[in-house]
């Protein structure tokens, strides 16, 4: 499930999560108009638990009763398996759909999923960035659920052993990778640099850290430039004098996260699950594992927003339930729970500075920073052309099939032939 697992590995559970928080929801049930039975689509269920707990909302609420319809693990499957229903019209199966937050302007601008009411929603709850992956054309499409962001992720003792801190720019980051982790016997630094969605990310976030853009705020007009071929050159250079590992060419989010999990980086960009997985009891560097903003060409740099949010099919019978239901996923009891029990970052922003649960969750005051300073993958009715587009031209880059200034200009060129309407 590479691409949910491009949004943070907890997208795979947030599926579940997702659905059973729905399942037990204090939502009235009631014969109103709009209110009724409701279908929830998601990824498949992992963990066990959703089974009861939709048991116990459909209890509680006979009248609007959830019933969850699982997709594929493969997130390109949910996706087309998504569309294929969402086509359909009046005969959809699928009421409330949880999608990655890149998704909605696809869904959105090709009129599948409705526009929401604001004034619904906690929005001004949230943390101010997730909002924005939610919208489409000035209006409101989906509530965001869960946020993510990339981190660097870098091994505390080598770098205290060092009397360094942890790097804040590319030309530091460079520098360790260069010099202090071949001291330590460590590969300098990888990501996800294998050709999927992953990939996409992070040159997005390299384009992003060097001051650039790719789209337009809709997709309306191609803004690659000067920034788009330092971010390139920036990674190409990498693996060009071996301080990113050859190997980093095949690592989805999985694969790095064990490297750097079994002791062999110094330096990792990922989602905070790593973070959690790396800072377990087994991990190999458990309790030597730190956590910063990403860095950029000249300062802090960017990270591309993860998450996913909740959208209401425009076809759905019963859309006050829906409404209702969403409203009470977003709400402070379950994003706590969400965070507790998933591990998965909330986007109430009061549960990044709660003492007791910074405590439990130490990256959380890091993540939070990094999420203020994030921005969307590029909006685009045609996101999935525009993704396998980064994804060819950067690979090519890293692989070192075309220079850092060609590939810029090879990524204009294929995003402009690309359709702008849905």
């Amino acid at each position: 499930m590479r691409w949910i697992r491009a949004a943070g590995r907890g997208l795979l559970v947030l599926a579940v999560v997702l659905a059973g928080y729905g399942a037990s929801g204090a939502v009235a049930s009631g014969g109103s108009e709009g209110r009724g039975p409701l279908t929830l689509a998601t990824a498949g269920d992992l963990t066990g638990y959703l089974g009861p707990l939709l048991q116990g909302w459909n209890r509680a609420h006979p009248g609007e009763k959830v019933t969850l319809v699982e997709l594929p693990d493969s997130a390109d499957e949910t996706r087309a398996q998504m569309i294929t229903d969402l086509r359909a019209g009046a005969r959809s199966r699928f009421d409330v759909l949880n999608i990655d937050v890149a998704w909605t302007s696809e869904f959105a601008a090709a009129g599948w999923i409705r526009p929401l009411p604001a004034d619904r929603f906690a929005l001004r709850s949230f943390l101010r960035p997730v909002v924005d992956t939610a919208t489409y054309g000035g209006r409101l499409y989906a509530v965001p659920y869960v946020t993510n962001a990339g981190l660097l992720l870098y091994r505390k003792d080598v770098l205290a052993a060092e009397g360094l801190p942890p790097p804040r720019t590319w030309a530091e980051l460079e520098r360790d990778a260069k010099t202090v982790a071949p001291r330590h016997g460590l590969g300098g630094y990888a990501g996800q640099f294998l050709p999927y969605e992953g990939l996409t990310v992070n040159a997005a976030e390299a384009v992003y850290s060097a001051g650039g853009t790719i789209l337009g705020d809709e997709g309306d007009r191609v803004t690659v430039g000067s920034a788009a071929r330092d971010g390139i050159g920036f990674l190409a250079r990498g693996v060009r004098e071996g301080w990113i590992p050859a190997e980093a060419l095949t690592y989805t989010e999985e694969e790095s996260r064990q490297a750097f999990q079994d002791g062999h980086l110094l330096f990792l960009r990922n989602w905070p699950y790593a973070y959690v997985s790396a800072s377990a009891a087994g991990s190999a560097v458990a309790g030597r594992v730190g956590a910063v903003p990403l860095p950029g060409r000249d300062g802090p740099g960017t990270s591309v927003l993860g998450g996913s949010n909740l959208a209401v099919n425009t076809h759905a019978e019963h859309p006050d339930t829906a409404a209702r239901l969403i409203a009470y996923l977003t709400g402070e009891g379950v994003q706590r729970q969400v965070l507790t029990r998933g591990a998965l970052p909330p986007v109430r922003a009061d549960l990044y500075e709660d003492p007791e649960l910074v405590r439990r969750f130490p990256y959380l005051p890091t993540l939070r920073e990094s999420v203020l300073t994030a921005a969307p993958r590029p909006k685009s009715p045609r996101y999935d052309q525009v993704s396998m587009v980064v994804q060819a031209v950067v690979h090519d880059a890293l692989a070192g099939y075309a220079t850092p200034a060609a590939a810029a200009r090879r990524l204009a060129r294929e995003l402009a032939d690309i359709p702008r309407n849905g």
